[in-house]
């Protein structure tokens, strides 16, 4: 049987399965609730390397990681070697256990700005950067990445190597290209070619969506661990499903009605707490919208609960559609909230 933890620095990494950075999806509430329900790691979203807008209410929520589970694994994104070097500083000194670099967000507004995956274009920008955050702090230091650029400059095994010579203590490849973004389907032979290169843990990305798929990423792979990022949207109880399957080789049942309804609520709860009650209320619709969207009912539900402009009313929407579901009756779905 192979191992169930790996080492990211001192800390112990069980189970091998661990949350994906998210912009606007893994916050400080979603974070402690997938370590809760079987996450070995969770990544913070990714935070700005630009210090003008550390203060901004954003960045401060972004920051905030008190009372989170260790270890606290926080993603900065920037393209100036020094000015990462300080973001890394100021991250660890705000709770940061653990400093992930992102060189594999696809996303325009990140890459227009040369960060993301675009950094992947120019080799020894990659390793100045790495360089700097590597020796800016005294905490492990982890790079996320993208197959790379496009479908004929694969250059991921070059990066991949750069990154362990400048003393990156793990990786995470995405089975795309940037210029796939989201699209297609994910490799896993160009992770597998970096795993067996590379003496650090080696995380894989792509596509994993449940628990047989996380088995066979890692058996094709030799990878330490997967990545789940869009599939736990909705579903964070996806890691200990994955969790168990790996361990033993056998399905865990899906969560009763009854459960998704407490860890929904709880969760609400939490949103509410940390963002206030209207910007809770507001990021909480996401959520929820994920929770339903297997449910017949998902399209009636999203539409009432988007209106609920009070924590309350959210509350109480989203309490009584999941009671009656318990129930074993069709939800009655007001008109309005």
């Amino acid at each position: 049987m192979a191992d169930t933890s790996f080492h990211i620095g001192p800390y112990q990494i069980a189970p091998r399965v661990i949350l994906a950075p998210m912009a606007g999806v893994t916050d400080k509430p979603f974070r402690v609730l997938s370590k809760r329900l079987g996450a070995g790691l969770c990544v913070s979203e990714m935070t700005t390397s630009d210090p003008r807008f550390w203060n901004t209410a954003k960045s401060r929520h972004r920051m905030d990681h008190d009372g989170e589970p260790a270890p606290i694994s926080v993603q900065i994104a920037g393209t100036v070697p020094e000015v990462m070097a300080d973001a890394a500083r100021y991250n660890v000194d705000h709770g940061a256990q653990i400093i992930d670099i992102n060189m594999g967000c696809p996303a325009k507004k990140v890459c227009n700005a040369w960060a993301g995956s675009a950094l992947m274009r120019d080799e020894a920008l990659v390793a100045r950067i790495l360089d700097a955050v590597v020796n800016a702090v005294d905490v492990p230091v982890t790079l996320k990445i993208r197959t790379g650029w496009a479908a004929d400059q694969r250059n991921a095994l070059a990066i991949a190597k750069v990154a362990q010579s400048a003393g990156i203590a793990a990786l995470a490849v995405h089975g795309r290209t940037r210029d796939q973004q989201y699209t297609g389907t994910a490799e896993y032979d160009t992770i597998a070619e970096v795993k067996a290169a590379l003496s650090i843990p080696v995380f894989a990305n792509g596509d994993v969506d449940s628990p047989q798929k996380a088995a066979e990423v890692l058996a094709r792979t030799g990878c330490d661990a997967v990545l789940i990022g869009r599939a736990a949207q909705g579903r964070p109880w996806i890691f200990r499903e994955i969790a168990h399957y790996l361990a033993s080789g056998e399905l865990l049942p899906e969560p009763t009605v009854q459960e998704v309804r407490d860890v929904l609520i709880g969760h609400l709860h939490h949103l509410h707490e940390f963002y206030g009650e209207v910007s809770g209320v507001r990021i909480a619709r996401k959520h929820l919208g994920w929770y339903a969207k297997d449910r017949p009912e998902n399209q009636a539900f999203r539409a009432v609960v988007n209106r609920a402009e009070t924590a309350q009313a959210q509350l109480h929407l989203t309490g009584e559609y999941f009671d009656a579901l318990i129930a074993g009756v069709t939800p009655e779905l007001p008109a309005a909230a």
